[in-house]
């Protein structure tokens, strides 16, 4: 048996009678070549819709979440956080949250509405960082474009080493989320799994207030929490008493 079309007989003249090409010929090529199309990449406004950070409004519940006003984290078993106050305004500028030996310091921002601001943020970052006689590295990351810091710090004997921080962020509707993994998790996958679980669980509260880009979004005690808990009772379990914030809170 012989596949494919059979050739038609010459002309009289000698010249072979032009081959046209089939409709049902170009559509099949048509179609073979959609099927190899790769499928579009989601853009990162719609991986962070899907897997978070998240917005207040694209969360039909929060409950079983820390209330922090700008911020809701989500609980977890062994997860404690720590409110981080500037000394000179006493207001809480940042959250910590401890877990498994890693920490992951949050701080959200408001943002433009059409542009987000981590690329300006990641150049102050590196300027501040070597200021303090450090250095940073821009990689690829979970969460995107990323840095790794690595800043001067004292060593338990006494000698001098680095203290590693890993900087995150995520530019939402009219927010900006930053995250400072320090620990494990600053460069290690497998310890900082659990605490990126956190970061992606966290919703933002960006309000309907104007604010200028980069202003720090408020940060609250926990209604059911004392302005001054009592280190043996905490106010509520995971929660410790506000404290002067570590000196990366001053980067960016």
């Amino acid at each position: 048996m012989v596949f494919g079309r059979l050739k038609k007989k010459k002309q009289d003249d000698g010249s072979a009678e032009p081959q046209g090409t089939d409709a049902a010929d170009t559509g099949g090529t048509e179609a073979e070549a959609a099927e190899t199309q790769e499928p579009a990449e989601a853009t990162p406004e719609a991986q962070r819709r899907e897997l978070g950070p998240f917005d207040s409004a694209e969360k039909d519940s929060t409950e079983g979440y820390i209330d922090l006003g700008a911020l809701k984290i989500g609980a977890a078993e062994g997860l404690q956080l720590r409110l981080e106050v500037e000394e000179r305004t006493k207001r809480v500028i940042a959250v910590t949250l401890d877990l498994g030996g890693s920490t992951l310091q949050l701080q959200a921002f408001a943002a433009p509405r059409s542009e987000g601001v981590w690329d300006e943020i990641r150049q102050q970052i590196g300027l501040s960082v070597g200021s303090q006689g450090g250095t940073v590295q821009e990689r690829q990351g979970t969460f995107g474009t990323e840095l790794i810091a690595q800043l001067p710090a004292p060593l338990p004997d006494g000698t001098s080493g680095v203290r590693v921080a890993r900087f995150v962020g995520v530019d939402g509707p009219r927010w900006f989320l930053r995250g400072v993994f320090g620990g494990p998790a600053a460069l290690n996958a497998a310890a900082a799994a659990p605490v990126e679980a956190l970061f992606r669980n966290v919703v933002v509260v960006r309000g309907d207030h104007p604010l200028p880009p980069r202003e720090l979004l408020p940060l609250r005690l926990p209604k059911d929490a004392s302005p001054t808990p009592n280190p043996a009772t905490p106010a509520r379990p995971g929660l410790t008493a506000p404290q002067r914030g570590p000196e990366i809170t001053e980067i960016g």
